[in-house]
């Protein structure tokens, strides 16, 4: 228990990672396509960018509510592009919708996890001088 526990904590603190593992298994050894490897690398990472960004914004801000941010964004994200797709199409396609703000959350938790550990670094900075 004390490995997987572990490992999900390297993963969520050092998240590309995953996403370097995934993507040279699906690539090398089951001999998936480049693109395909790449949005399993990407889906699959997105879950441990998620743990680590709510960590950095907790740690930064001094608060416990990262994750409950990260979760109302997700919500509103799907009800957004629900929305929308409801409007075009006449119908929602849940899964169509469930793949796009997953991967719309990849690009912007990547884009938060290194905005908050630039601010984590600089505020580190000034406040141990």
């Amino acid at each position: 228990m004390s490995i997987i526990q572990g490992t999900i904590s390297t993963f969520s603190i050092l998240p590309f990672f995953p996403f370097l593992i995934v993507f040279v298994v699906c690539r090398y050894i089951l001999k998936m396509e480049k693109k395909k490897s790449l949005l399993a690398s990407m889906d699959i990472t997105t879950a441990f960018l998620i743990l680590s960004v709510a960590a950095l914004f907790n740690v930064i801000f001094t608060s416990r509510f990262g994750f409950y941010l990260i979760l109302l964004l997700l919500l509103l994200a799907l009800g957004l592009i629900g929305g929308a797709q409801n409007r075009i199409k006449g119908k929602v396609d849940g899964k169509r919708l469930c793949r796009a703000v997953w991967r719309l959350t990849f690009i912007a938790m990547t884009l938060a996890y290194f905005l908050l550990t630039v601010v984590g670094i600089f505020k580190n900075i000034f406040n141990s001088m």
